[in-house]
């Protein structure tokens, strides 16, 4: 059965962008990325992949799940899909979606992943957002944060407004700049 993984970056005080969507605070810097794309190359954008010399297969996924909001930014770019080596799912009730054979538009989050956990493949990246991440927290099996050392104050809710009690267990941490650490937690359920 395939798993479905939250890999987002967050702020000590839970926001996984600032007020206006951006990640700016976030240390993205190269020895940070390197790191990131040599253990995650199918999370590295496409058009980022060659400029970052990432050209690695898939290691950990085959399938990234996003809400509208975070498909948003590829829109924007021109690109029907940041990442054409994944199947990407966006989650909207829009219909406006330019049609892409790598994109699958649903409505049913829940349906969504139950379905993709029972079928064959690797695990599956949720990266965002957080309105999405609240729908599907029963469904997520690790949460996978890169754990930026800022405190934003107001932002992007790691869960949306989803009010919410759950405990973790840390299962890993990994240290990838003086400003991020790379940390695991599986839910205690």
């Amino acid at each position: 059965m395939r798993s479905l993984i939250f890999y987002v970056a967050v702020s000590l005080d839970g926001f996984i962008a600032d007020t206006s969507g951006g990640w700016s605070a976030f240390d993205d810097s190269p020895a940070v990325l390197r790191q990131l794309f040599t253990e995650y190359p199918e999370t590295c954008p496409a058009p980022a992949r060659a400029p970052l010399g990432v050209m690695a297969p898939n290691r950990h996924f085959d399938a990234v799940i996003m809400g509208r909001r975070t498909h948003q930014p590829a829109l924007d770019a021109g690109l029907t899909s940041a990442y054409p080596h994944l199947h990407q799912y966006v989650i909207t009730h829009h219909d406006d979606l330019p049609a892409d054979p790598t994109v699958t538009v649903s409505d049913d989050p829940l349906a969504l992943v139950r379905g993709l956990k029972e079928s064959n493949g690797k695990d599956l990246w949720l990266c965002g957002g957080g309105e999405l991440a609240g729908q599907l927290l029963e469904e997520i099996d690790v949460f996978r944060f890169k754990i930026n050392k800022v405190l934003l104050g107001a932002g992007v809710p790691l869960f949306g407004n989803r009010p919410l009690t759950l405990h973790l267990e840390e299962v890993g941490r990994r240290p990838l700049s003086e400003q991020v650490d790379l940390v695991e937690f599986r839910p205690v359920r």
